[in-house]
């Protein structure tokens, strides 16, 4: 007489999954939160500095200039390991070529799109109206990058967007045709976002920083028989300049998204709209006046709140 055998156990039915799932790791919420910020800092003193520039030369051959400052800075700082045989040692290996150029196509729009946008409005204007940006990355993570769209993170956005709305004070002119260039500013630095939020996963943000300053100076050479002037010798300090901040910003960006839910990093991008009004008041002597003040303590509170209830949920 044999034993009967146990029946088998039906396997689970499989569930949806996101487009582009995220695999889950060990989240640096708090470094990947100051990173973020030190490079939404960073960009708004770049776009500070690209406003005055643009005044003399054409916005394509600025926004070149960036990218190619910042492809001879990456490879410079990279030769010495391009040489070895060490897998670690080669950052420019890479699973996703294609991917690398779908988001170096984002980051060119954006940068493309805001700097022309300062030819026609005011930063602080163009600001307010590209840092949408974060409604457009808590959603895109949620659906593209399955990462959780919590109450607290929508709160927080929409809040959020509130304090523009009280610095922006929509009804001025600001919303004229030209406000389409930093609108697609958004769409492209939240597209930018995701795909870095999905490679950084993967792959050291110096194989990112590498693949888009060449990717991105390449695109753009090709408008330059057409736009090119005579850059001011003068002014040649500022140009690099204007590549090296460039450079850092997207570096820290990068690094932020590798570390932090881009979900959980969306709402600090409202600070964008602070820093452009500090640098207006340096710049062109034009301080914030209340309702500036106001806003900004909204967008801190909260981005500080989203910070605060998701180190909460890691902790229960």
């Amino acid at each position: 007489m044999t034993a009967a055998l146990p029946e088998p156990t039906p396997e689970p039915a499989p569930q949806a999954t996101p487009v582009f799932a995220v695999p889950a790791g060990k989240a640096f919420a708090g470094s990947g939160i100051a990173l973020f910020i030190a490079g939404v800092f960073l960009f708004s003193a770049m776009d500070a500095l690209a406003k005055d520039l643009l005044a003399q030369s054409p916005a394509l051959q600025v926004v070149w200039l960036r990218y190619v400052i910042q492809a001879l800075v990456i490879t410079a700082i990279l030769a010495p390991r391009l040489s070895q045989r060490s897998p670690h040692a080669m950052p420019l290996r890479t699973a996703h070529p294609w991917g690398h150029f779908i988001r170096a196509v984002f980051q060119v729009g954006a940068t493309g799109f805001f700097f022309a946008s300062l030819t026609h409005i005011g930063l602080a204007e163009a600001t307010a109206l590209a840092d949408t940006n974060p409604v457009l990355i808590t959603l895109g993570a949620a659906l593209f990058l399955g990462e959780r769209l919590t109450r607290a993170r929508i709160l927080a956005v929409v809040i959020s967007m509130i304090g523009a709305l009280i610095i922006l004070r929509p009804g001025f002119g600001v919303f004229t045709p030209a406000a389409l260039l930093p609108i697609g500013c958004a769409i492209c630095f939240a597209g930018n976002a995701l795909m870095t939020r999905l490679l950084g996963q993967n792959e050291p943000a110096w194989t990112s920083l590498f693949y888009a300053a060449w990717f991105g100076t390449a695109m753009l050479a090709l408008s330059l028989p057409f736009v090119w002037q005579p850059l001011p010798m003068d002014d040649l300090w500022r140009y690099i300049l204007l590549g090296l901040i460039g450079t850092a910003s997207q570096a820290a960006v990068i690094m932020a998204f590798s570390r932090s839910e881009a979900g959980l990093l969306a709402p600090f991008g409202y600070l964008g709209i602070v820093f452009a009004s500090v640098w207006s008041t340096l710049i062109y002597s034009a301080p914030p006046d209340a309702p500036t003040l106001i806003g900004a303590l909204v967008i801190i509170g909260a981005g500080l709140y989203v910070w605060a209830n998701d180190r909460a949920r890691k902790t229960v």
